[in-house]
């Protein structure tokens, strides 16, 4: 996953909301919701970003 949000170009943190699309682009909780959950560019859903535990 990028390590920056594709939108505002910032890193979400490890704990806060972020979404992911299937290309892998990384997007932080406020840029997902502008989006509807949706990429308008390339299309398909945003899913939550999975947790790293450990």
């Amino acid at each position: 996953m990028r390590p920056i949000c594709e939108r505002c170009e910032v890193s979400p943190t490890q704990d806060g909301p972020a979404s992911i699309c299937s290309y892998e682009c990384a997007f932080c909780g406020p840029r997902t919701e502008e989006m509807a959950g949706a990429r308008p560019n390339r299309g398909g859903e945003l899913v939550a970003r999975p947790r790293r535990t450990g």
